[in-house]
């Protein structure tokens, strides 16, 4: 009798050291909710890595969100960076990320950096826009 392989968990792309079914995707499942703006930025980060559009969705304010999210096919999400913020805490309503995304698209490395707003809706941190948008 031989002995199968342990599992191993898959790490989570919001580059916190946690799997991803215990991190990020419990939020996507919807088994816990951001306790924060930076733990909303991180798992939104992460639902463009594995293409969760109905998370991203339902994690966006009700104000800008759009009608659907579409993926780049070509795009390849490789690193995520928290460069600072403000508030967001469990004790605000509202906070900013700075943070910049890492990306691969047809064999080139780009990223993007953005300054994002965060607020509660009804109890919960939403993605409102881009600070100065």
């Amino acid at each position: 009798m031989s002995a199968r392989p342990a599992h191993k968990p898959v790490p989570c792309p919001c580059g916190l050291p946690a799997a991803y079914a215990e991190c990020c995707g419990a939020l996507h499942g919807g088994r816990a909710h951001a306790a924060t703006a930076e733990q909303l930025m991180r798992s939104r980060y992460s639902a463009f890595a594995v293409r969760d559009a109905g998370y991203l969705l339902r994690s966006w304010h009700s104000s800008t969100r759009p009608r659907d999210v579409a993926f780049d096919p070509e795009v390849r999400w490789a690193g995520l960076d928290i460069l600072g913020g403000t508030g967001g805490s469990a004790f605000h309503t509202e906070g900013t990320v700075e943070f910049r995304a890492h990306f691969r698209s047809g064999g080139l490395a780009g990223d993007q950096h953005e300054n994002s707003r965060f607020v509660r809706e009804d109890g919960r941190w939403v993605y409102l826009g881009e600070v100065g948008r």
